[in-house]
């Protein structure tokens, strides 16, 4: 299944990056958070992606032109460096389509761009290319499957912000206050698996999640998959900080493909 991955915006809420490089390409360890996400994908069996690009979008467009295995793959060094053997590879087989969907567009207009490259797919993924996640894929598509008359799927994730949800009459008068992740309050993660029907719910200039979502929510054809287990955006500098401590301390619970490849050797 294709993966549209909408890597065009200007990442204003972390611009200590951003002024120089575009936010999917902001490290979390070695390797930009939009690498990160491919991974993810691909670890699934999904290698074929496809870049709806826009803000500084040469600067992605070079990163995988110039794109060094050795960075995070086993190698054997010989000859002075002539001869680079990988033991490893990431990306060798990956299937990936750099289109720009311009620096203003919003990420319903991306998504139409890109329809082209979409033709003859039943169905395909779509991500924000922000978000880092341990949920077991094949689950929400499976599911998803099952339920034909439905157009789309996305992730919805419970908040776990320390903030705290009020409710007020007109007065001001406080009837109650309770922490955020004690609510019934769930994110939109930004994990999306369409039906190619949703391009018939989407007007030029629309949001997506905003008008076709609507639409589809009168028509019952859309679907919210429960996650409860690690979810994280990388939209200010504090939640690249938060990623990067669990980097250090060995605990990068979005990395699935290094839990399975663990699990054969314990088994083998």
């Amino acid at each position: 299944m294709k993966v549209v991955l909408f890597c065009g915006g200007q990442g204003t809420r972390l611009r200590d990056y951003s002024e120089t490089i575009p936010k999917p390409m902001v490290k979390v360890g070695y390797r930009p958070i939009l690498w990160n996400v491919m991974r993810y994908y691909a670890h699934y069996g999904h290698k074929d992606f496809i870049l709806a690009l826009g803000h500084k979008a040469d600067v992605i467009k070079d990163y995988f032109v110039n794109y060094d295995e050795t960075i995070s793959n086993d190698f054997v060094y010989s000859k002075g460096g002539k001869d680079i053997e990988l033991l490893t590879s990431d990306i060798d087989d990956w299937r990936i389509t750099f289109v720009d969907t311009g620096i203003h567009s919003n990420i319903g207009m991306r998504l139409m761009q890109v329809r082209e490259h979409l033709e003859g797919e039943e169905m395909f993924m779509a991500n924000y290319a922000d978000g880092l996640t341990d949920m077991h894929l094949p689950s929400m598509i499976d599911r998803f499957q099952k339920q034909p008359d439905k157009v789309a799927s996305f992730m919805i994730y419970r908040p776990t912000a320390t903030f705290h949800v009020v409710q007020a009459e007109e007065s001001g008068c406080v009837k109650s206050i309770h922490p955020i992740s004690r609510s019934n309050l769930w994110y939109n993660t930004g994990y999306f698996v369409c039906r190619s029907e949703i391009f018939d719910y989407i007007n030029y200039g629309e949001e997506l999640v905003v008008e076709p979502f609507q639409r589809l929510i009168k028509k019952k054809r859309l679907l919210a998959h429960h996650h409860q287990g690690f979810w994280q955006s990388m939209d200010t500098f504090k939640d690249k900080m938060l990623l990067d401590e669990l980097q250090s301390k060995g605990e990068p619970h979005w990395e699935v493909w290094k839990k399975d490849e663990e699990f054969v050797r314990q088994v083998l």
